[in-house]
């Protein structure tokens, strides 16, 4: 990252990455004011609201 020197092995996770730096936050959610550089992350956030554990764990069955 031309910013703060760190490494990265992808362009992906770099320009991933470079967004953190400035204010391009693009995926907002509609239920909070909060931003993310990615909608994989929006995704991931948006189970708080929904209180949804969509993943289960195979050995404990807790979800999450």
């Amino acid at each position: 990252c031309p910013q703060c020197g760190k490494s990265f092995r992808t362009n992906y996770e770099l320009t991933a990455h470079q967004r953190t730096h400035t204010v391009d936050w693009p995926c907002e959610c509609g239920e909070c004011e909060k931003s993310f550089t990615q909608s994989s992350n929006l995704t991931a956030h948006r189970h708080i609201h929904t209180r949804e554990r969509p993943y289960q764990c195979p050995q404990c069955e807790k979800s999450f």
